[in-house]
């Protein structure tokens, strides 16, 4: 449990960016040490990428007019995710005299020895070390009892749709995936199949990065009762039911380019199927839609980046399947007939990390 705030705990910055994921992860694990903590929004400037690597340390790169204000007293811990705040972390340190300790979510572009930890999930191709804890998954703020109660809250909107319900948490492009609208459609089919199997209604949550023409494709096949949330059109007066959705859920689908959504799922104890977003293997070359800036400096990475700066997020849901911790969604209608079995096996329990992530911080205190 997070220790209880006292006035000679060290003071924690938050760094926060545009990612949702990334900041989850951030304010997860400041929740876990259980400090007295600020929350510091970093906004990043559309040029941002030249300043921070020629300077590396520098405020150059993001618009001090939109962000937080970021002054003395100096925090004695700064925690931060994403390559745009790293130059903001180091030049916090640097102003504090390095007095500063710094932690950071993921996988820094800077050195490893620029960080006093590093918290990182198989994605990332780093190898564990004084300064480096490797996660299964990365760490999220939901809990059974917080979802439990999302979906108390929910339930009597929803009385009218028949159960079981089986939550869909759809994603979007992500390095080597590009979410097209036919994967949508492929997935819609998968649901309806699932679905058709075990009855009940599919609870559809998207996501801002869940492209329209992919939502729209996903709307359109779906031939099962289904309640969707999409991002695009939501409505701002209305709740997100995405925790609702969470806590309902006697099974889910997620789609497997979302490191954050699998470890959600995963944590709660219900029968999880991965949709796999990426194209046939072998097959990279012959889809037009790699050829776009995001997917093509990702195989180009891939290829010629040292080991240590690349990324493959299908490293998560590979795991997690091979771990008999999820199934392929193509798998269901079997190991629905089977009675789901494998979903009694033990699932990486994200605080678990987290615990293990604040030990190793306070020990630097």
């Amino acid at each position: 449990m997070p220790r209880r705030n006292t006035t000679q705990e060290p003071r924690v910055w938050c760094l926060l960016g545009r990612k949702a994921g990334d900041n989850t992860q951030v304010l997860a694990l400041a929740d876990e040490l259980g400090w007295p903590m600020e929350r510091k929004t970093i906004l990043a400037r559309g040029w941002e990428l030249l300043p921070h690597l020629m300077l590396r340390v520098t405020l150059l790169g993001i618009d001090r007019q939109a962000s937080s204000p970021l002054g003395p007293p100096w925090p004695d811990l700064v925690i931060s995710a994403g390559r745009r705040n790293e130059p903001v972390a180091r030049w916090i340190k640097r102003q504090s005299g390095g007095h500063t300790r710094l932690v950071h979510m993921g996988r820094p572009w800077a050195p490893l020895d620029s960080y006093d930890l590093i918290v990182s999930t198989p994605q990332y191709f780093l190898t564990p070390g004084p300064n480096v804890l490797i996660n299964p998954l990365p760490l999220h703020q939901f809990t059974r009892a917080g979802v439990d109660q999302a979906a108390q809250e929910a339930a009597p909107a929803l009385a009218h749709l028949p159960r079981p319900y089986t939550s869909v948490l759809i994603g979007g492009d992500s390095g080597p995936f590009v979410f097209t609208p036919e994967k949508g459609r492929l997935l819609a089919q998968g649901i309806n199949r699932l679905v058709q199997q075990t009855g009940g209604t599919a609870l559809v949550s998207g996501s801002p990065r869940t492209p329209r023409a992919v939502a729209e494709a996903v709307s359109a096949t779906l031939d099962v009762p289904a309640k969707c949330y999409w991002w695009h059109d939501r409505d701002p007066a209305a709740p997100n039911p995405y925790a609702a959705y969470l806590g309902l859920a006697d099974r889910f689908v997620v789609t497997g380019e979302s490191m954050s959504m699998l470890a959600e799922a995963s944590s709660l104890g219900r029968p999880l199927y991965v949709f796999d977003p990426g194209d046939e293997p072998g097959a990279w070359w012959s889809h037009r839609h790699n050829f776009r800036p995001k997917p093509l400096s990702h195989a180009l990475a891939m290829r010629l980046a040292p080991r240590r700066m690349r990324r493959d997020v299908s490293r998560i849901q590979q795991a997690l399947v091979q771990a008999g911790q999820a199934r392929w969604l193509d798998e269901a209608p079997a190991l629905i007939a089977a009675g789901e079995t494998w979903a009694k096996k033990m699932r990486p329990d994200p605080s678990v990390g987290a615990q293990i992530a604040a030990e190793r911080i306070r020990a630097l205190f």
